[in-house]
């Protein structure tokens, strides 16, 4: 699992999306507070290297992969017609992610140790790999042992923070039954997930 020592200072320096955690107002009003520094040595976002160092540690830090995780995504998905779309298919399609965008965890961390500990069916058989590819049609289910635990009491309630939390057009999602369904394949627009996969792909060209 990958570990990470500052959430924030990781965050103010990649921007508050890579984390659940710190996309709230009290970070961005602390980050509005105290503005990152300009890097030196072309390590920051100045130069060319720079912009997609960090566009490759926004990406890695979002979806909580080590560098050779995506290392190898990125090498796969550029042989590919459509590198940006197919990494980003890579990316979403992992169970975890999965688990995290219907909405059965609050983060992709928690989503994490829900797959890797036992808690997850896909198409009825027990998965503990967080990597697992998910394809369409797949249905994804809590395991009947662990309907009752406190990690998905939130569901059984109406809470405001289950109703912000809506499942993209790809996945559908049965609360009440803790069954989620991939619809078809994620589709992969820039403008609505922020993140510029032909930059991390100029990274690991160079």
């Amino acid at each position: 699992m990958l570990l990470i020592k500052s959430k924030y200072k990781v965050a103010k320096r990649l921007g508050a999306s890579v984390f659940e955690k710190t996309q709230t107002q009290k970070f961005a009003l602390s980050a509005a507070r105290n503005p990152k520094k300009p890097s030196r040595g072309g390590r920051g976002g100045g130069s060319d290297y720079g912009k997609q160092l960090l566009e490759k540690q926004r990406v890695r830090f979002t979806y909580g992969l080590s560098e050779r995780q995506l290392s190898n995504y990125a090498e796969k998905a550029f042989q590919e017609k459509d590198p940006g779309a197919s990494l980003n298919a890579l990316l979403e399609t992992r169970a975890d992610n999965v688990v995290y965008r219907a909405g059965l965890a609050l983060t992709r961390r928690a989503a994490r140790q829900i797959v890797s500990h036992g808690h997850i069916l896909v198409n009825g058989t027990r998965i503990t790999i967080p990597s697992y590819h998910v394809r369409a049609g797949d249905v994804i289910t809590v395991r009947e042992g662990s309907k009752s635990s406190p990690l998905f009491a939130r569901l059984n309630s109406d809470s405001e923070e289950n109703e912000k939390r809506q499942p993209p057009e790809w996945v559908g999602f049965d609360a009440s039954l803790l069954r989620a369904e991939m619809l078809a394949q994620p589709r992969y627009v820039k403008s609505e997930g922020g993140l510029d996969y032909a930059t991390v792909f100029e990274f690991y060209s160079r």
